[in-house]
């Protein structure tokens, strides 16, 4: 007989998820509270929930949406930001919200990333700057804070806008200062594997009085514009959030904090764990950075390795019960891109740290209800797996 797939396996043992949400009494009272209400939409919890995540953030305004691509896409809007516009960003991301520059009709322009970081390394975003560079848009990638300092300064000096992706890096913190403060706008994701899930959702933030009322008029029509005069005079999307979803965050955000006090732990596992690899490295903290809260544990593989052999790995792993995902995809190798303009940077070899981390990046579980015995199992499987393939030792 031949060897059973590892979704066949995957079936008969208890799989160590990549990523579980908490879901408790506070949680349950919320949503059965919208349920028993009149208002499933465009309702009370929506807003309340848009004031208490402004004000765990420290931002003055917030806006909830449906996603955060959704969210990125009104606020380019907003910005006036469309056809003929290039917005710089990375290809190397989880959730890709670049895609909404897209989607906006605008042209994104891949810089390459800070290899240790992650992040739209400044320096390489400086030199695809064109007079039709309209802003940038960089991420906190798996819970590392970008520079901020370096790229507000570039923002500033070429007259850009700076919009920043804080959706896997939630409680991080640089020089000071909570990530979502940083962009003249900033988007969070909320689906999975977010600290703060609500299955699907996101949220704007930002200072500004005049943008967040273009925000709010082009996220949905509601109820209360119906008796404005000015309706009709630019289109709005329906990308509200449900009341529904809006009690979910507000439970989830009031246990924020203890959450990601318990992933550090289950962190500090992997880290102490990990030291079974012959030559492994710490953990890189870049300058500035006071606090990082990891989305997922992310692993960078052997020179050695190739993509293939990370999915070979991935699928070895699963069939011993472990869920593990290739960390990005960059989109610069997607088929969409791949068939656009030159501007995009599409060719191999252009973006070599995106290039070198696309392949060998390997994210493995991270969530509340790990206990230190699954660590220890996940990272002798993940080193029985390295071993088998050929690749030899992991690195950070």
């Amino acid at each position: 007989m031949g060897r059973p797939g590892a979704a066949h396996l995957a079936m008969e043992i208890d799989v160590i998820s990549l990523f579980e949400p908490e879901c408790g009494a506070r949680e349950i009272q919320l949503v059965s509270a919208v349920l028993q209400s009149a208002r499933w939409g465009d309702g009370p919890m929506v807003e309340s929930f848009e004031q208490a995540f402004a004000g765990w953030v420290g931002r003055k305004h917030a806006v909830a949406v449906g996603s955060g691509t959704l969210g990125t896409w009104i606020a380019l809007r907003a910005l006036g930001i469309g056809p003929g516009d290039e917005v710089i960003c990375t290809s190397h991301t989880w959730h890709q919200v670049a895609q909404a520059i897209t989607l906006a009709g605008a042209t994104p322009v891949f810089a390459d990333i800070n290899y240790w970081t992650g992040s739209l390394s400044p320096e390489k975003a400086a030199l695809k700057i064109t007079p039709k560079t309209r802003a940038m848009l960089a991420g906190n990638t798996n819970g590392h804070p970008a520079a901020w300092e370096p790229l507000r300064a570039l923002a500033q000096a070429h007259g850009l806008v700076l919009i920043e992706d804080s959706t896997e890096a939630l409680g991080s913190r640089y020089k000071g200062q909570t990530v979502g403060t940083f962009g003249d706008v900033s988007v969070f994701d909320f689906s999975a594997p977010s600290a703060l899930c609500t299955g699907e959702g996101g949220m704007l933030v930002t200072d500004d009085d005049d943008l967040v009322h273009e925000l709010r008029y082009l996220r949905q029509r509601r109820l209360a514009d119906r008796s404005s005069v000015s309706v009709g005079s630019r289109v709005p999307l329906q990308a509200g959030m449900s009341e529904l979803t809006a009690a979910l965050g507000l439970a989830q955000l009031a246990g924020l904090d203890d959450r990601l006090a318990a992933r550090k732990q289950v962190v500090a596992w992997y880290h102490d764990n990990m030291q079974s690899f012959e030559g492994v490295k710490p953990p890189y903290i870049g300058e500035g950075v006071d606090e990082i809260h990891w989305m997922l544990y992310v692993v960078h593989l052997g020179k050695r390795f190739s993509g293939s052999a990370r999915a070979q790995m991935i699928d070895d792993l699963l069939s011993c019960g472990i869920e593990t995902v290739a960390y990005s995809h960059p989109l610069h190798q997607q088929f969409y891109y791949m068939q656009a303009g030159e501007a995009i940077g599409r060719q191999r070899g252009v973006l070599l740290d995106t290039d070198r981390i696309g392949d060998r990046a390997l994210a493995l579980p991270l969530h509340t209800l790990l206990d230190e015995e699954q660590v220890q199992y996940i990272i002798k499987t993940l080193k029985d797996t390295a071993t088998n393939v050929g690749a030899g030792a992991a690195i950070y």
